[in-house]
C-alpha cells in the first residue's frame, strides 16, 4: 500500500476545511481535480473515508484513523525537508500558524511582512481561529504555532510571551467623551457602537463583560475587521472598542481619539503556544523564535498610547 503525499496534503485540507470545495482551495486545486484524487484514494483503500453532505464532509472511522496518521506523515515530511535544507544553508519549507481576531489585527501583518523578507524562501500559512481552536489545532499537529490570550487554557502546550496591548474605545474627534483620557466599559455602553460580527469571538467577549455588568452592547453597525471599525467610527458612526495598535495610525492623523479603558480585561497578554520547543522543525522554530524575539520591526512606534511590550528570545 502506497501513499501520495500531496492526497494526503489533500485530505488534511478537506478535514480542516470541512468540505471538499474549500480544501482543494486550501490546496490549491481544482475542485474536480480534488473530487478525483479523494475519489481514487478511497478506491485503492478499498475504504470510505467521508460522509458525504450539503452541509459538508464527517469523517468515517477510518477517515478519523487515516487523518492521525496522514498529520504524522507530513509532519515527517516537513521535518525531513527543514533537515536537509540545514545542509545547504538555506531554509525553504511551510510553517502553519493560527491565531485569533486580536492578534491577527494588531501585531502579525507587519511581523510577518519583515519575517518574509528575511526568509523568502519560507511560507508561512496564517488562518484565524477562536482561542480555543488554537489550543486544539496546535495540540493535535494541524498547525506548527499558535498566537492567543494568555488567560487561556492551553492544556500540556508550551507558552511563551509574544506582546502586550491595551483595548481602547474609539471615538470620533468631535464626540462627547472625546476629552476623556480614561473610563470603564460599562459607563460607554449607552453609545451605539460600531463592532465585529455578534459571532465574532472578540465581539462575544465585550458582550460577556457587559453583561457581567448587567447591560449589553448597543451593537449598531457590525463590520468584518478592526479597521473596518475604525474607518466608521472616525466617520462619525458611533463608537468601539479595539486593539490599542490598531486604533495607533488613525490617531496620529486625528480621525479618532483613543480613550484607555480602565477595566483590568482591557490590558491583554498574548503568548505563543505550541506543542515542543525542541521538535519543532527548523522552520517553525525560526519563526517562534522571530516573534518570541518582539522585533522592534512589529513595534507601532506611532502608537497614540504606549503600551506594555513583552518579547523573550526562545
Amino acid at each position: 500500500m502506497r501513499f501520495d503525499l500531496i492526497d494526503l496534503g489533500l485530505f488534511r485540507h478537506i478535514v480542516e476545511a470541512g468540505s471538499i470545495t474549500h480544501g482543494a482551495a486550501r490546496a490549491n486545486l481544482a475542485l474536480a481535480a480534488a473530487s478525483k484524487r479523494m475519489r481514487n484514494l478511497e478506491v485503492s483503500l478499498n475504504i470510505q473515508l467521508f460522509e458525504r453532505a450539503r452541509q459538508g464532509i464527517t469523517l468515517t472511522p477510518a477517515g478519523r484513523t487515516l487523518l492521525a496518521h496522514a498529520k504524522t506523515m507530513l509532519e515527517q515530511e516537513d521535518r525531513l525537508r527543514g533537515d536537509l535544507h540545514a545542509y545547504s544553508g538555506e531554509l525553504a519549507g511551510q510553517v502553519r500558524l493560527l491565531a485569533n481576531n486580536h492578534a491577527l489585527a494588531a501585531f502579525l501583518p507587519s511581523a510577518l511582512a519583515a519575517f518574509q523578507k528575511q526568509h523568502p524562501d519560507l511560507h508561512v500559512e496564517v488562518n484565524e481561529r477562536l482561542a480555543d481552536e488554537v489550543v486544539e489545532q496546535v495540540g493535535d499537529g494541524t498547525a506548527d504555532l499558535g498566537l492567543l490570550p494568555a488567560n487561556t487554557d492551553t492544556g500540556g502546550l508550551e507558552t511563551y510571551p509574544f506582546r502586550s496591548d491595551r483595548l481602547v474605545l474609539v471615538v470620533p474627534t468631535g464626540h462627547v467623551l472625546a476629552r476623556r483620557k480614561g473610563m470603564g466599559f460599562g459607563d460607554a455602553l449607552d453609545q451605539p457602537f460600531v463592532g465585529l460580527d455578534a459571532r465574532n469571538a472578540f465581539q462575544q467577549f465585550l458582550s460577556d463583560k457587559a453583561l457581567a455588568q448587567g447591560k449589553s452592547v448597543n451593537l449598531k453597525i457590525q463590520v468584518r475587521s478592526h479597521d473596518a471599525v475604525c474607518r466608521l467610527v472616525g466617520g462619525g458612526a458611533g463608537v468601539g472598542v479595539v486593539p490599542e495598535a490598531v486604533a495607533a495610525p488613525w490617531v496620529k492623523v486625528g480621525q479618532l481619539k483613543a480613550i484607555v479603558l480602565a477595566d483590568a480585561w482591557a490590558l491583554r497578554e498574548l503568548v505563543i503556544c505550541l506543542r515542543r520547543l525542541a521538535n519543532l522543525t527548523p522552520e517553525a522554530r525560526l519563526l517562534a523564535e522571530y516573534l518570541g524575539g518582539g522585533s522592534a520591526a512589529d513595534k507601532p512606534a506611532d502608537a497614540a498610547l504606549e503600551p506594555g511590550q513583552q518579547g523573550l528570545l526562545i
